[in-house]
Protein backbone atom coordinates (compact mmCIF):
# COMPACT_ATOMS: atom_id res chain seq x y z
CA UNK A 1 0.00 0.00 0.00
CA UNK A 2 1.54 3.61 -0.74
CA UNK A 3 2.90 5.24 2.14
CA UNK A 4 2.32 9.03 1.06
CA UNK A 5 -1.74 8.55 0.90
CA UNK A 6 -1.30 10.26 4.69
CA UNK A 7 1.02 11.92 7.04
CA UNK A 8 -0.32 9.64 9.82
CA UNK A 9 -0.28 6.76 7.89
CA UNK A 10 2.58 4.25 7.58
CA UNK A 11 2.57 1.02 5.40
CA UNK A 12 3.00 -1.80 7.33
CA UNK A 13 2.44 -4.14 4.65
CA UNK A 14 5.98 -2.46 2.52
CA UNK A 15 8.22 -1.84 5.75
CA UNK A 16 7.54 -4.08 8.87
CA UNK A 17 6.32 -7.18 7.07
CA UNK A 18 8.91 -7.10 4.36
CA UNK A 19 11.46 -6.91 6.11
CA UNK A 20 10.90 -8.99 8.80
CA UNK A 21 9.97 -12.11 6.96
CA UNK A 22 11.79 -11.42 3.42
CA UNK A 23 15.39 -11.03 3.45
CA UNK A 24 16.01 -7.74 1.39
CA UNK A 25 20.01 -7.57 1.45
CA UNK A 26 19.81 -4.32 -0.71
CA UNK A 27 17.88 -1.94 1.24
CA UNK A 28 17.76 -3.06 4.84
CA UNK A 29 20.32 -4.64 6.95
CA UNK A 30 19.14 -6.72 9.86
CA UNK A 31 19.31 -4.06 12.58
CA UNK A 32 17.49 -1.84 10.58
CA UNK A 33 14.80 -4.50 10.41
CA UNK A 34 14.53 -5.10 13.96
CA UNK A 35 14.68 -1.79 14.74
CA UNK A 36 11.56 -1.92 12.17
CA UNK A 37 9.99 -4.84 14.08
CA UNK A 38 10.31 -2.93 17.54
CA UNK A 39 9.01 0.32 15.90
CA UNK A 40 5.77 -1.98 15.09
CA UNK A 41 5.42 -3.72 18.32
CA UNK A 42 5.69 0.13 20.11
CA UNK A 43 2.53 0.56 17.32
CA UNK A 44 0.54 -1.59 18.57
CA UNK A 45 1.01 -0.54 22.32
CA UNK A 46 -0.23 2.55 21.44
CA UNK A 47 -2.82 1.46 19.45
CA UNK A 48 -4.43 -0.56 22.67
CA UNK A 49 -3.94 2.90 25.12
CA UNK A 50 -5.98 4.21 22.42
CA UNK A 51 -9.02 2.10 22.76
CA UNK A 52 -10.64 4.63 24.04
CA UNK A 53 -10.72 7.18 21.19
CA UNK A 54 -11.58 4.06 18.54
CA UNK A 55 -11.36 4.39 14.98
CA UNK A 56 -14.58 2.72 14.25
CA UNK A 57 -17.69 3.11 16.15
CA UNK A 58 -20.85 1.11 15.20
CA UNK A 59 -24.40 3.20 15.44
CA UNK A 60 -27.75 1.83 16.45
CA UNK A 61 -28.35 0.21 12.85
CA UNK A 62 -24.57 -1.76 13.51
CA UNK A 63 -23.17 -0.02 10.32
CA UNK A 64 -19.54 0.63 10.98
CA UNK A 65 -19.07 4.72 11.04
CA UNK A 66 -15.73 6.49 10.75
CA UNK A 67 -14.39 8.63 13.56
CA UNK A 68 -13.61 12.33 12.66
CA UNK A 69 -10.09 11.54 12.66
CA UNK A 70 -8.20 12.20 8.98
CA UNK A 71 -7.11 9.10 7.93
CA UNK A 72 -7.88 7.29 4.48
CA UNK A 73 -10.93 4.10 4.90
CA UNK A 74 -8.53 1.38 3.59
CA UNK A 75 -5.77 2.82 6.29
CA UNK A 76 -8.86 2.70 9.12
CA UNK A 77 -9.96 -0.29 7.89
CA UNK A 78 -6.34 -1.84 8.17
CA UNK A 79 -5.84 -1.11 11.83
CA UNK A 80 -8.67 -2.38 12.80
CA UNK A 81 -8.05 -5.47 11.25
CA UNK A 82 -4.84 -5.33 12.97
CA UNK A 83 -6.73 -4.42 16.62
CA UNK A 84 -9.22 -7.65 16.27
CA UNK A 85 -6.64 -9.70 15.98
CA UNK A 86 -5.08 -8.82 19.29
CA UNK A 87 -5.93 -10.64 22.59
CA UNK A 88 -8.44 -9.76 24.29
CA UNK A 89 -9.21 -9.58 28.35
CA UNK A 90 -12.34 -11.83 27.56
CA UNK A 91 -10.73 -14.18 25.69
CA UNK A 92 -11.70 -17.98 27.90
CA UNK A 93 -8.56 -19.89 28.59
CA UNK A 94 -8.40 -23.28 27.06
CA UNK A 95 -7.65 -26.34 29.30
CA UNK A 96 -6.72 -30.05 28.67
CA UNK A 97 -9.67 -32.08 30.50
CA UNK A 98 -8.39 -35.36 30.72
CA UNK A 99 -6.46 -37.32 28.28
CA UNK A 100 -8.11 -40.97 26.75
CA UNK A 101 -5.61 -43.84 25.27
CA UNK A 102 -6.53 -46.19 22.57
CA UNK A 103 -4.73 -49.25 22.07
CA UNK A 104 -4.72 -51.63 19.35
CA UNK A 105 -6.66 -54.45 19.09
CA UNK A 106 -4.15 -57.58 20.77
CA UNK A 107 -2.38 -59.82 17.92
CA UNK A 108 -3.45 -63.46 18.08
CA UNK A 109 -2.50 -66.67 16.51
CA UNK A 110 -5.71 -68.76 16.69
CA UNK A 111 -7.54 -69.85 13.57
CA UNK A 112 -11.00 -68.75 14.89
CA UNK A 113 -12.41 -67.03 12.49
CA UNK A 114 -10.40 -67.91 9.59
CA UNK A 115 -12.20 -68.59 6.47
CA UNK A 116 -10.43 -71.93 5.96
CA UNK A 117 -11.36 -75.63 5.75
CA UNK A 118 -9.14 -78.23 7.66
CA UNK A 119 -8.77 -81.54 5.73
CA UNK A 120 -7.20 -84.38 6.98
CA UNK A 121 -5.16 -86.31 4.31
CA UNK A 122 -3.90 -90.07 4.95
CA UNK A 123 -0.79 -91.42 3.69
CA UNK A 124 1.90 -94.27 4.44
CA UNK A 125 2.71 -92.43 7.47
CA UNK A 126 -0.14 -91.57 8.81
CA UNK A 127 -2.42 -88.37 8.18
CA UNK A 128 -1.53 -84.35 7.08
CA UNK A 129 -3.71 -81.41 8.14
CA UNK A 130 -4.50 -79.45 5.28
CA UNK A 131 -6.08 -76.18 5.26
CA UNK A 132 -7.78 -74.98 2.00
CA UNK A 133 -8.71 -71.20 0.98
CA UNK A 134 -10.14 -69.96 -1.87
CA UNK A 135 -11.71 -71.74 -5.01
CA UNK A 136 -10.44 -75.29 -5.54
CA UNK A 137 -10.83 -74.98 -9.48
CA UNK A 138 -8.56 -71.82 -9.81
CA UNK A 139 -4.66 -72.16 -9.99
CA UNK A 140 -3.18 -74.45 -6.69
CA UNK A 141 -0.54 -72.59 -4.04
CA UNK A 142 0.91 -75.30 -1.85
CA UNK A 143 2.63 -73.90 1.87
CA UNK A 144 4.73 -75.32 3.80
CA UNK A 145 5.63 -73.93 7.12
CA UNK A 146 8.97 -73.73 9.28
CA UNK A 147 10.37 -75.39 12.71
CA UNK A 148 7.89 -74.80 15.71
CA UNK A 149 5.13 -72.74 13.54
CA UNK A 150 2.05 -73.97 11.78
CA UNK A 151 -0.32 -73.03 8.62
CA UNK A 152 -2.09 -70.27 11.14
CA UNK A 153 1.57 -68.81 13.01
CA UNK A 154 3.41 -68.73 9.91
CA UNK A 155 0.87 -67.61 7.01
CA UNK A 156 -2.44 -66.24 8.41
CA UNK A 157 -1.55 -62.86 9.05
CA UNK A 158 -0.09 -62.79 5.92
CA UNK A 159 -2.90 -63.74 3.96
CA UNK A 160 -5.10 -61.82 5.90
CA UNK A 161 -2.96 -58.90 4.45
CA UNK A 162 -5.33 -56.25 2.06
CA UNK A 163 -3.33 -57.49 -1.05
CA UNK A 164 -2.94 -61.03 -0.47
CA UNK A 165 -6.51 -61.42 0.44
CA UNK A 166 -6.89 -60.71 -3.21
CA UNK A 167 -4.95 -62.75 -4.12
CA UNK A 168 -7.27 -65.76 -3.43
CA UNK A 169 -9.28 -64.41 -6.23
CA UNK A 170 -7.07 -66.20 -8.44
CA UNK A 171 -5.75 -68.88 -6.56
CA UNK A 172 -6.50 -71.65 -4.28
CA UNK A 173 -4.40 -71.90 -1.19
CA UNK A 174 -3.69 -75.45 0.31
CA UNK A 175 -1.39 -75.08 3.58
CA UNK A 176 0.32 -78.08 4.18
CA UNK A 177 1.25 -78.88 8.18
CA UNK A 178 3.97 -80.90 9.27
CA UNK A 179 3.22 -84.16 10.99
CA UNK A 180 2.11 -83.42 14.90
CA UNK A 181 2.83 -79.55 14.27
CA UNK A 182 -0.63 -77.82 14.38
CA UNK A 183 -2.07 -76.38 16.89
CA UNK A 184 -3.84 -78.73 19.95
CA UNK A 185 -2.14 -82.31 18.16
CA UNK A 186 -1.54 -84.96 20.36
CA UNK A 187 1.82 -86.08 21.31
CA UNK A 188 2.99 -89.22 19.36
CA UNK A 189 3.68 -92.61 21.10
CA UNK A 190 7.53 -93.32 22.39
CA UNK A 191 8.00 -95.99 19.51
CA UNK A 192 6.94 -93.30 16.57
CA UNK A 193 9.33 -92.92 13.91
CA UNK A 194 8.81 -89.24 12.48
CA UNK A 195 9.32 -88.93 8.90
CA UNK A 196 12.53 -87.56 7.53
CA UNK A 197 12.91 -84.76 5.38
CA UNK A 198 12.49 -86.75 2.09
CA UNK A 199 9.49 -88.85 3.30
CA UNK A 200 8.13 -84.93 4.30
CA UNK A 201 8.80 -84.68 0.41
CA UNK A 202 6.83 -87.74 -0.70
CA UNK A 203 4.26 -87.04 1.19
CA UNK A 204 2.97 -84.00 -0.83
CA UNK A 205 2.26 -86.46 -3.66
CA UNK A 206 -0.94 -87.78 -1.45
CA UNK A 207 -1.89 -84.29 -1.05
CA UNK A 208 -2.29 -83.64 -4.98
CA UNK A 209 -3.45 -86.71 -4.87
CA UNK A 210 -6.00 -86.68 -2.34
CA UNK A 211 -6.89 -82.72 -4.01
CA UNK A 212 -7.05 -83.94 -7.76
CA UNK A 213 -3.77 -81.06 -8.30
CA UNK A 214 -1.89 -81.22 -11.69
CA UNK A 215 0.75 -79.11 -11.00
CA UNK A 216 1.51 -76.55 -7.66
CA UNK A 217 3.86 -73.30 -6.52
CA UNK A 218 5.21 -73.82 -3.89
CA UNK A 219 5.82 -71.13 -0.70
CA UNK A 220 7.84 -72.28 1.93
CA UNK A 221 9.53 -70.69 4.84
CA UNK A 222 13.34 -72.31 6.13
CA UNK A 223 12.68 -76.30 6.81
CA UNK A 224 9.29 -76.14 4.72
CA UNK A 225 10.97 -74.54 1.95
CA UNK A 226 13.58 -77.27 2.36
CA UNK A 227 10.66 -79.98 1.39
CA UNK A 228 8.98 -78.29 -1.47
CA UNK A 229 12.56 -78.28 -2.99
CA UNK A 230 13.10 -81.75 -2.52
CA UNK A 231 9.86 -82.31 -3.74
CA UNK A 232 10.79 -80.18 -7.21
CA UNK A 233 13.77 -82.01 -7.89
CA UNK A 234 12.05 -85.79 -7.38
CA UNK A 235 9.07 -84.15 -9.48
CA UNK A 236 9.81 -81.33 -12.14
CA UNK A 237 6.22 -81.94 -13.66
CA UNK A 238 4.36 -81.57 -10.56
CA UNK A 239 6.19 -77.74 -9.62
CA UNK A 240 5.53 -75.15 -12.05
CA UNK A 241 7.23 -72.41 -9.68
CA UNK A 242 8.81 -72.56 -6.02
CA UNK A 243 8.84 -69.25 -3.68
CA UNK A 244 10.98 -69.81 -0.98
CA UNK A 245 11.74 -67.92 2.39
CA UNK A 246 15.15 -68.16 4.64
CA UNK A 247 16.39 -71.64 3.03
CA UNK A 248 19.05 -73.71 3.54
CA UNK A 249 19.82 -76.20 0.67
CA UNK A 250 23.36 -77.81 2.60
CA UNK A 251 23.02 -80.59 5.08
CA UNK A 252 23.87 -79.12 8.81
CA UNK A 253 26.73 -78.03 10.70
CA UNK A 254 28.55 -78.98 13.55
CA UNK A 255 27.24 -76.13 15.31
CA UNK A 256 23.98 -76.05 13.89
CA UNK A 257 23.71 -79.97 14.61
CA UNK A 258 24.78 -79.14 18.75
CA UNK A 259 22.30 -76.39 19.51
CA UNK A 260 19.31 -78.06 17.71
CA UNK A 261 19.86 -81.32 19.14
CA UNK A 262 20.25 -79.96 22.05
CA UNK A 263 17.12 -78.14 22.35
CA UNK A 264 15.14 -81.48 20.77
CA UNK A 265 16.75 -82.75 24.49
CA UNK A 266 15.30 -79.72 26.15
CA UNK A 267 12.12 -79.81 24.60
CA UNK A 268 11.04 -84.41 25.37
CA UNK A 269 12.64 -83.89 28.95
CA UNK A 270 12.06 -80.28 30.30
CA UNK A 271 9.39 -78.69 27.71
CA UNK A 272 9.62 -75.34 26.77
CA UNK A 273 12.49 -74.19 28.25
CA UNK A 274 14.05 -70.44 28.16
CA UNK A 275 17.10 -71.71 26.23
CA UNK A 276 14.95 -73.18 23.37
CA UNK A 277 12.71 -70.29 23.12
CA UNK A 278 15.42 -68.03 22.70
CA UNK A 279 17.05 -70.27 19.81
CA UNK A 280 13.71 -69.78 18.22
CA UNK A 281 13.03 -66.18 18.36
CA UNK A 282 16.55 -66.40 16.95
CA UNK A 283 16.15 -69.14 13.59
CA UNK A 284 12.83 -66.66 12.83
CA UNK A 285 14.05 -63.20 13.65
CA UNK A 286 17.40 -62.83 14.04
CA UNK A 287 19.16 -60.72 16.83
CA UNK A 288 17.83 -57.38 18.20
CA UNK A 289 14.19 -58.20 17.36
CA UNK A 290 12.92 -57.17 20.78
CA UNK A 291 14.08 -52.99 19.81
CA UNK A 292 12.32 -52.83 16.40
CA UNK A 293 9.39 -55.24 16.89
CA UNK A 294 8.44 -55.40 20.78
CA UNK A 295 5.17 -56.03 20.32
CA UNK A 296 5.28 -58.96 17.63
CA UNK A 297 8.01 -60.58 19.78
CA UNK A 298 5.70 -61.06 22.51
CA UNK A 299 3.31 -62.20 20.31
CA UNK A 300 5.14 -65.47 19.23
CA UNK A 301 6.93 -65.85 22.60
CA UNK A 302 3.56 -66.93 24.33
CA UNK A 303 2.59 -68.71 20.92
CA UNK A 304 5.91 -70.84 21.57
CA UNK A 305 5.41 -71.47 25.49
CA UNK A 306 1.61 -71.82 25.39
CA UNK A 307 0.70 -73.63 21.57
CA UNK A 308 3.48 -75.59 20.50
CA UNK A 309 3.61 -79.49 21.74
CA UNK A 310 7.14 -79.92 23.10
CA UNK A 311 7.59 -83.70 22.35
CA UNK A 312 6.42 -83.60 18.38
CA UNK A 313 8.44 -80.60 17.72
CA UNK A 314 11.57 -82.53 19.06
CA UNK A 315 10.88 -85.00 16.50
CA UNK A 316 10.44 -82.54 13.58
CA UNK A 317 13.93 -80.48 15.33
CA UNK A 318 15.41 -84.27 15.03
CA UNK A 319 14.29 -84.85 11.02
CA UNK A 320 15.39 -81.54 10.35
CA UNK A 321 19.30 -81.45 11.21
CA UNK A 322 19.23 -85.08 9.96
CA UNK A 323 18.86 -83.60 6.53
CA UNK A 324 20.62 -84.25 3.59
CA UNK A 325 22.19 -81.52 1.02
CA UNK A 326 20.50 -80.87 -1.92
CA UNK A 327 22.67 -82.16 -4.43
CA UNK A 328 21.91 -79.36 -6.59
CA UNK A 329 24.66 -77.33 -8.62
CA UNK A 330 24.75 -74.65 -10.72
CA UNK A 331 25.93 -75.59 -14.59
CA UNK A 332 28.45 -72.84 -15.68
CA UNK A 333 27.89 -74.09 -19.20
CA UNK A 334 24.60 -72.63 -20.76
CA UNK A 335 24.37 -74.93 -23.81
CA UNK A 336 24.24 -77.77 -21.73
CA UNK A 337 21.93 -76.18 -19.66
CA UNK A 338 19.17 -75.54 -22.69
CA UNK A 339 20.10 -79.42 -24.23
CA UNK A 340 19.40 -80.66 -20.28
CA UNK A 341 22.03 -82.60 -20.18
CA UNK A 342 24.02 -80.37 -17.36
CA UNK A 343 23.86 -80.62 -13.48
CA UNK A 344 21.21 -81.11 -11.63
CA UNK A 345 19.25 -78.42 -10.73
CA UNK A 346 15.38 -76.63 -9.82
CA UNK A 347 14.46 -76.30 -13.55
CA UNK A 348 11.28 -74.15 -12.50
CA UNK A 349 11.32 -70.35 -12.10
CA UNK A 350 12.87 -69.88 -8.10
CA UNK A 351 12.01 -66.45 -6.31
CA UNK A 352 14.60 -66.71 -3.57
CA UNK A 353 13.92 -64.46 -0.52
CA UNK A 354 15.36 -63.31 2.80
CA UNK A 355 15.32 -60.49 4.94
CA UNK A 356 18.68 -58.52 5.79
CA UNK A 357 18.37 -59.29 10.01
CA UNK A 358 17.97 -62.92 9.24
CA UNK A 359 20.43 -65.44 10.66
CA UNK A 360 20.01 -67.54 7.14
CA UNK A 361 21.51 -64.87 4.77
CA UNK A 362 24.32 -66.73 3.63
CA UNK A 363 22.27 -69.86 3.31
CA UNK A 364 20.49 -68.28 0.86
CA UNK A 365 23.45 -66.73 -0.89
CA UNK A 366 24.39 -70.33 -0.84
CA UNK A 367 21.04 -71.73 -2.83
CA UNK A 368 21.42 -68.99 -5.05
CA UNK A 369 24.90 -69.53 -6.18
CA UNK A 370 23.37 -73.40 -6.97
CA UNK A 371 20.52 -72.32 -8.82
CA UNK A 372 20.20 -71.98 -13.00
CA UNK A 373 20.58 -68.15 -13.05
CA UNK A 374 18.45 -67.79 -15.80
CA UNK A 375 15.04 -68.91 -14.15
CA UNK A 376 15.45 -67.42 -10.91
CA UNK A 377 16.46 -64.30 -8.90
CA UNK A 378 17.39 -63.52 -4.86
CA UNK A 379 16.08 -61.06 -3.13
CA UNK A 380 16.70 -59.53 0.47
CA UNK A 381 14.64 -57.49 2.20
CA UNK A 382 15.92 -54.44 4.49
CA UNK A 383 15.20 -54.57 8.31
CA UNK A 384 13.51 -57.50 8.76
CA UNK A 385 14.25 -61.15 9.70
CA UNK A 386 10.74 -62.57 9.44
CA UNK A 387 9.77 -61.23 6.29
CA UNK A 388 5.88 -62.69 6.26
CA UNK A 389 5.27 -60.90 9.36
CA UNK A 390 7.84 -57.89 9.17
CA UNK A 391 7.39 -56.67 5.44
CA UNK A 392 4.11 -58.09 4.67
CA UNK A 393 4.18 -55.37 1.32
CA UNK A 394 7.43 -56.35 -0.06
CA UNK A 395 6.65 -59.55 -0.23
CA UNK A 396 3.43 -59.36 -1.75
CA UNK A 397 4.79 -57.01 -4.37
CA UNK A 398 7.18 -59.13 -5.31
CA UNK A 399 4.82 -62.37 -5.19
CA UNK A 400 2.59 -60.31 -7.48
CA UNK A 401 5.38 -59.67 -9.90
CA UNK A 402 7.00 -63.64 -9.74
CA UNK A 403 3.24 -65.08 -10.56
CA UNK A 404 2.95 -62.01 -13.61
CA UNK A 405 6.26 -63.29 -14.98
CA UNK A 406 4.26 -66.77 -15.04
CA UNK A 407 2.09 -66.06 -17.18
CA UNK A 408 -0.78 -65.12 -14.80
CA UNK A 409 -2.98 -61.83 -14.84
CA UNK A 410 -2.67 -61.01 -11.21
CA UNK A 411 -4.17 -57.89 -10.28
CA UNK A 412 -2.64 -57.03 -6.63
CA UNK A 413 -3.20 -53.02 -6.28
CA UNK A 414 -4.47 -51.26 -3.89
CA UNK A 415 -8.18 -50.13 -4.71
CA UNK A 416 -8.94 -46.97 -6.67
CA UNK A 417 -8.81 -44.15 -4.56
CA UNK A 418 -12.46 -42.40 -5.05
CA UNK A 419 -13.05 -38.93 -5.47
CA UNK A 420 -14.50 -39.01 -1.81
CA UNK A 421 -11.00 -39.98 -0.19
CA UNK A 422 -9.08 -37.72 -2.35
CA UNK A 423 -9.81 -35.52 -5.09
CA UNK A 424 -5.48 -35.40 -6.38
CA UNK A 425 -5.84 -38.40 -8.73
CA UNK A 426 -6.60 -42.47 -9.17
CA UNK A 427 -3.86 -45.43 -8.64
CA UNK A 428 -4.56 -47.89 -11.26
Amino acid sequence: MPSGLGASYRSLADDVYRSTTISERDKFSVLESVKKAFNFTSFSAQALTRRSEPLISRSESSQPVVSNRKMPTFAASEEASLLGAMPSDSMDDIELQNVQLQFPSARSLSREGSDVEEIKVETDRGHLLVAVQGNRSKPAIVTYHDLGLNYVSSFQAFFNYLDMRQLLNNFSVYHVNAPGQEEGAPPFPDDYEYPTMDDLAAQLNFVLTHFGLRSIIGLGVGAGGNILARFALSNPDKVEALCLINVVSTAAGWIEWGYQKLNARYLRSKGMTQGVLDYLMWHHFGRGTEERNHDLVQVYRNYFERCVNPGNLALFIDSYIRRTDLNIERDPDPNRRKEGGGSPTLSMPVMNITGSLSPHVNDTVTLNSRLDPSNSSWMKISDCGMVLEEQPNKVCEALRLFLQGLGYAVKLGRPKITNSTSAEGKCC
